[in-house]
């Protein structure tokens, strides 16, 4: 998610594997509920209850149990199913014509009926009001919404977006009521009508209250009489602590990798699982390309040479991580290892040397690593000041680490102050397009005047037009090892994602995959 604005759980495994869980659940749905009310406890906040604004992980964990989307992820699959459509498909050869057809008798939860209409009102309000925080910027080829009737709707594109269903079934594709909500400002009330499987009955500082929408018709199947999300605004102890004395029923996103790996270490009988799943969040060192030390090709070979990303993820995230090779995470379709072919998965101080004599660097390179203390996770200091001991421990650098809020953090880096700096990214879509085309090319969101005209000019489009997202891994892999020979980015992890849940609470499994749903109607708990 566009370096979503919080940080996620841990940092995240393969993510999207092959052998991953498949299926929907119910077609038709099943509102009625059974088993009792589960009790989520994460460290989050919920930004916005709007889909128009809300662009962060708590934001879009709401929208997705409580909104529809014209399609969806099923649990552990890679491709967008139909959800409140029926069927959807591009009419045209140039991927630019999207047509979904909407099921029979879809209702919100206060009963109005939901059309064409209220889709086409969705899309427009949100391009209109286009908040800053919101995901407005996910859709910068969708061009005009037409309804030929109430069942139908129609996308038009002003050019080719093959990944226009995944953009359409995360939480950007949310469905609101045109009866309650204005077409151009927010909703500031902290309500929200959706026709998802569950309502939100209220908000607070404190918790969000869900009961199950007994007008939901859709794929997911209701295992629970409702959900209270409790917020711990940050605080991983108060969270650990809520969890071990059955406060809340599962511990999801928040907290620590100590707080993880002592958990699953702890002997049987403590009345906790850890239950560990699959994800897409990767984290990466940033170069700004114009930076007279950091845009020295010599001196990013250096640091790739030199960069031990075992030893990160042994001594700085307990294991609970995997080195990462490339921009596109293992297990999504595309990925390769260039950065593992081009600088080998150990250091070598002689080859970090060779790279910084070519480029007739002879003395110390001094250098800042930036970072910001939260934002990408709670070891993000950490890890920085070990990867800056790697460095120095080579002799070759004289590498320190500044840390600042992440409001100034961004303000400086689009100000091109910093030479090198941390950013994680957390998937809108599970697909190699959204670690790529963001990255690159004018107003990119990493912020390093990077540009190459082959990645944008040729392979993004070109990946961006084939509705067969298979057969882009040709031109993918070419796009990650150009990546790899110039170094506008280091990839350095790829995160698990975990979740720790009491002892007779079930269905974690399925909320946990590199999608990022998190699936209320899923859990369920012994009464």
């Amino acid at each position: 998610m566009n370096i979503r604005n919080q940080w996620p759980v841990l940092p995240i495994v393969a993510g999207l594997a092959s052998g991953l869980l498949t299926g929907c659940g119910s077609e038709t749905g099943d509102s009625a509920g059974e088993g009792s009310n589960v009790v989520v406890g994460m460290s989050d906040d919920v930004l916005a209850t709007d889909p128009a604004s809300g662009y962060d992980p708590g934001s879009w964990l709401l929208f997705n149990n409580v909104f529809q989307s014209l399609l969806s992820f099923p649990k552990g699959a890679t491709e967008p199913q139909p959800e409140a459509a029926e069927s959807c498909a591009f009419t045209d050869t140039q991927s630019s014509v999207y047509r979904c057809t909407l099921k029979d008798g879809l209702k919100f939860s206060n009963g109005d009926a939901l059309t064409s209409e209220d889709v086409k009102f969705s899309f427009e309000r949100m391009l209109k009001i286009n908040d800053p925080d919101g995901p407005a910027i996910m859709f910068p080829t969708l061009d005009e919404v037409e309804t030929p009737d109430e069942k139908t709707v129609v996308f038009h594109l002003n050019t080719s977006d093959a990944t226009f269903p995944s953009k359409i079934a995360s939480g950007a594709g949310s469905i609101v009521d045109h009866n309650e909500y204005d077409a151009g400002k927010l909703r500031k009330d902290g309500g929200a009508v959706g026709s998802g499987p569950y309502k939100l009955d209220s908000f607070d500082d404190g918790q969000a209250v869900f009961s199950v929408n007994e007008n939901y018709k859709g794929t997911a199947k209701v295992s629970n009489t409702g959900v209270t999300l409790k917020f711990f605004d940050g605080d991983q102890t108060a969270l650990k602590q809520a969890i071990q004395n059955e406060e809340v029923d599962i511990a999801y996103r928040g907290l620590t990798a100590g707080d993880v790996a002592d958990m699953e270490k702890a002997d049987d009988g403590t009345g906790t699982e850890v239950v560990e799943g699959s994800s897409a969040e990767v984290q990466h060192l940033v170069f700004n390309m114009d930076d007279p030390v950091a845009g020295k090709l010599g001196v990013r070979k250096a640091i790739a040479h030199l960069l031990d990303r075992e030893a990160l993820i042994k001594d700085v995230y307990q294991g609970t991580a995997t080195p990462l090779y490339s921009i596109i995470p293992a297990g999504v379709a595309g990925h390769n290892t260039a950065f593992f072919d081009t600088y080998g998965a150990r250091p070598s101080r002689s080859k970090a040397a060779d790279a910084l004599r070519a480029d007739g660097i002879t003395g110390k390179v001094k250098l800042t690593l930036w970072s910001t203390p939260s934002r990408y996770g709670p070891a993000t200091d950490q890890e920085l000041t070990a990867i800056a001991g790697q460095l120095n421990a080579s002799g070759l650098f004289d590498a320190d680490v500044k840390s600042v809020s992440f409001a100034q953090y961004e303000k400086d880096i689009a100000a091109g102050k910093y030479g090198v700096y941390v950013k994680g990214w957390v998937p809108d879509y599970p697909d190699a397009d959204n670690f790529t085309a963001p990255f690159f090319g004018k107003g990119n969101v990493l912020g390093n005047n990077y540009d190459n005209d082959t990645i944008t000019g040729t392979l993004i489009p070109s990946t961006a037009a084939l509705t067969n997202r298979a057969a882009t891994d040709k031109e993918f892999g070419e796009l990650q090892d150009i990546v790899a020979d110039e170094l506008p980015v280091l990839p350095v992890w790829q995160a698990k994602q975990y979740a720790v849940a009491r002892e007779g609470v079930y269905g974690l499994e399925y909320c946990l995959d590199a999608s990022t749903v998190f699936r209320f109607w899923e859990l369920s708990k012994d009464a």
